[in-house]
């Protein structure tokens, strides 16, 4: 009698734990939009020719930005908050990685902790294998403005130790070899962008071993994501 107790008590923990699974998996669940932008140290509207000459030399930094416009990750609300990521891989990101990239990950200081896990789930899920590996994570102000232009790339990102501006991108204006595309794709998942031109970005906090100053490229992509 006294094993059998003891089997239906096992039994007992074992369907709670199974509940306690779902239960997280389900909060794990999160829907989300609003505004993204990112820049890399290399140019992404750019001929191939270019693009050739800077495989494995530049383009192993990049900065993602997030404004949540509406979002929910179980029963936490997102909306209003932002959060940025900030990158260094082995190799030229959009090339295929020979080893896992370096994250920090910035969340916005007016978020609760529990915001704060839910941002950082976010964004790993958002960026995949670039942010697989956070070494660190920050909580700072962040500000995410844009400013009307032709084809709406004009946008702001200070997040304090890691800033960012973009423009528009002019076809006559920005043309180099005249065989220019969007040559590597958007670093994050769920995103719908144009190309944009980067006036400046910028890392200076700690966790990656490096910081960067980086200006002047048509580095950048701007718009927006949407996560159902």
């Amino acid at each position: 009698m006294r094993w059998t107790l003891l089997a239906i008590a096992a039994l007992g923990l074992g369907l709670m734990s199974v509940a306690h699974v779902a239960a997280s998996n389900k909060a794990a669940d999160i829907t989300a939009n609003g505004t993204y932008l990112e820049a890399r140290t290399c140019d992404v509207w750019t001929g191939p020719c270019f693009a050739n000459a800077d495989f494995n030399i530049g383009g192993k930094q990049g900065v993602m930005a997030w404004r949540i416009d509406k979002g929910q990750a179980g029963d936490v609300s997102l909306d209003g908050l932002s959060v940025v990521a900030v990158i260094s891989a082995a190799n030229t990101i959009g090339l295929e990685q020979r080893s896992p990239a370096k994250a920090v990950i910035i969340v916005d200081s007016r978020a609760t902790n529990a915001q704060r896990d839910a941002l950082v789930r976010f964004v790993q899920q958002q960026g995949g294998h670039l942010v697989a590996n956070v070494v660190k994570v920050h909580a700072q102000p962040i500000k995410i403005d844009g400013c009307p232009c032709k084809f709406n790339a004009c946008f702001e990102v200070d997040a304090t130790v890691a800033k960012l501006k973009t423009r528009c991108l002019d076809a006559e204006h920005d043309k180099v070899c005249g065989n220019e595309y969007a040559f590597y794709p958007p670093m994050a998942n769920n995103v719908k962008v144009l190309p944009a031109g980067v006036v400046t970005q910028s890392f200076r906090g700690q966790g990656l071993g490096e910081t960067w100053t980086d200006s002047d490229r048509r580095a950048g992509y701007v718009g927006s994501f949407q996560v159902k």
